[in-house]
């Protein structure tokens, strides 16, 4: 009986982890372009087309860009800050599933500070607009030095969550069903919002 239960918790646990990294991965793309987007809309500037397909790289394409400085770097700014405040407010209300929120603030916050750090010495995606719309490489480089650290930092401990270590694959079953709802609702709006 024993064996039975310890296959179990290993399965709810493999499910919770792997989940948890797709809805992290997908959530974080989902951010970032609402960031783009939200900044086209403070600037004046019009979205002809945002792609969250799960099977490519996310974007937001814009119909006319008045500002564009502002709506590159709203990407990863708002893809940050809205985790956080995700998170913050998960554990305000002390929610059993905040520690989901946590590892996906420190995901976003990881992504993008290595997206924006490393992505400017390649002029990669968004790092090339920036640097070609006036940002210094400076910047990128302070942005990616603050943000993934802090990533890391919110990550560090929660492997108890996750069944690792001690936890012996013991993990909260609400967390699980919650963690595999949001990873297939984001696949869905992510085939929704398409190529």
């Amino acid at each position: 009986m024993c064996g039975v239960r310890k296959t179990g918790n290993r399965v709810r646990q493999g499910l919770l982890i792997l989940s948890t990294l797709l809805a992290s991965w997908l959530g974080m793309q989902a951010v970032h372009e609402f960031g783009h987007v939200s900044g086209a809309w403070v600037s004046g500037g019009r979205v002809a087309k945002v792609v969250l397909y799960p099977l490519t790289i996310s974007r937001t394409d814009l119909a006319e860009n008045p500002h564009p400085l502002v709506v590159v770097w709203a990407g990863p700014v708002v893809g940050v800050l809205l985790p956080l405040g995700f998170w913050g407010i998960a554990a305000a209300v002390k929610s059993r599933v905040a520690f989901l929120l946590r590892f996906f603030a420190g995901f976003c916050l990881l992504a993008n500070g290595l997206y924006i750090g490393t992505g400017s010495f390649g002029r990669v995606g968004d790092c090339g607009e920036m640097l070609r719309h006036g940002s210094h490489a400076w910047q990128l480089w302070l942005f990616g030095a603050v943000t993934a650290p802090i990533g890391l930092w919110l990550w560090h401990g929660q492997g108890r969550h996750f069944g690792l270590g001690a936890a012996n694959g013991e993990v909260d079953r609400m967390a699980v069903v919650a963690s595999v709802v949001v990873c297939g609702a984001s696949l869905v709006l992510g085939f929704l919002v398409g190529q």
